[in-house]
């Protein structure tokens, strides 16, 4: 079986937008366990895994507003789990305070 290279990237092109539009699957699954809108971690996953798939698509058409519109989206979900990653390890570091016990109180001299 012999590809060419228009039809590989069309199939490129349809697996990105799949995996991008599963990250609303996944926000939806979430947010009715939740009983409440949730963004899950999975969610920004997808996102940048669509997102640079499409991105790759978007180069190969050379199409700049394409690739302007999923270039930005990429830094943004990016920055967004940076973001969660921050919040993930502050949480932790104020756990292990905790768990050190109370402060010893301070001496008067």
């Amino acid at each position: 079986m012999n590809l060419s290279a228009q039809t590989f990237w069309i199939a490129i092109g349809f697996a990105g937008q799949a995996l991008f539009s599963a990250r609303f699957l996944i926000q939806w699954i979430a947010s009715e366990r939740a009983r409440k809108s949730v963004v899950p971690k999975l969610f920004w996953y997808f996102s940048i895994a669509g997102g640079a798939t499409l991105f790759a698509y978007a180069v190969w058409r050379q199409d700049p507003v394409f690739m302007v519109g999923q270039g930005f989206g990429l830094i943004v979900y990016i920055r967004n789990l940076l973001l969660i990653r921050r919040e993930r390890d502050s949480q932790s570091q104020d756990e292990k305070a905790r768990d050190l016990g109370p402060p010893d109180p301070p001496t008067q001299h």
